[in-house]
């Protein structure tokens, strides 16, 4: 049994990532920032522990940490997103966007860090986005912080590695969570179309990729697409 550590685990990706993992047997804590009722069902369905948190805040995020005695697994999944043009995008809203987005992996790594130490190995995987390897048009806030994020994980990867620690980053394109709930149904079904293999990605495809990276043990510094052949 290992102990999983996932953030942003009370809805889409990271929820999904919560079943499987609590399915699979292993002791699942998962931080959520505000939604508690979605917290508390998934954390009802699974049996893991819910710890409320925003990842932005470095004081939280220890606080949360103290909580849990050791940890295998770090997935850090809480992210959000804007979508305008980049000419609209108010600096609080860029500045939280990098504060989730990529400082919060940087809060939750260092965070688990004395865990992975401790036992001389560990496997972190990121959440990035097909955004953050192409960028998008009218997303340059999130692509930006996504891109980050996938830079954060080659970089680490180097640097943890001598120490048995595995850094890898899942990077999904279009999955179906309450992200796209704003996006035109029309639009939707043209992303599906567009992908070889004609249908958008569901958070438990993700999931499976997260758990694959979780294990590969010969696999670090790697971006896994989950896009459906979107980005090639």
């Amino acid at each position: 049994m290992q102990t999983v550590v996932i953030t942003g685990g009370s809805r889409g990706i990271g929820a999904a990532a919560v079943r499987l993992f609590a399915a699979r047997g292993d002791r699942v804590h998962f931080l959520y920032e505000k939604n508690h009722a979605a917290a508390g069902a998934v954390a009802a369905e699974t049996g893991a522990t819910a710890i409320c948190c925003d990842v932005a805040d470095a004081e939280a995020v220890k606080a949360a940490f103290a909580r849990i005695a050791e940890v295998d697994v770090l997935v850090c999944g809480a992210g959000i997103a804007h979508y305008g043009l980049m000419s609209s995008v108010e600096e609080d809203t860029w500045d939280r966007i990098f504060a989730v987005n990529v400082k919060g992996v940087y809060h939750c790594v260092n965070a688990a860090m004395p865990a992975f130490l401790r036992s001389h190995r560990g496997s972190i995987v990121t959440v990035s986005s097909m955004w953050g390897q192409v960028g998008a048009s009218c997303e340059a806030a999130y692509s930006a912080a996504k891109g980050a994020v996938i830079a954060l994980t080659k970089a680490l990867a180097k640097e943890l590695g001598p120490s048995g620690i595995r850094v890898n980053c899942v990077a999904p394109g279009v999955i179906l969570t309450d992200m796209c709930a704003g996006v035109d149904p029309a639009v939707l079904e043209a992303l599906a179309q567009e992908s070889p293999l004609c249908r958008n990605g569901s958070p438990e495809d993700v999931a499976q990729a997260i758990a694959y990276l979780a294990e590969a043990e010969f696999i670090t510094g790697q971006v896994l697409p989950v896009n459906g052949g979107l980005v090639i």
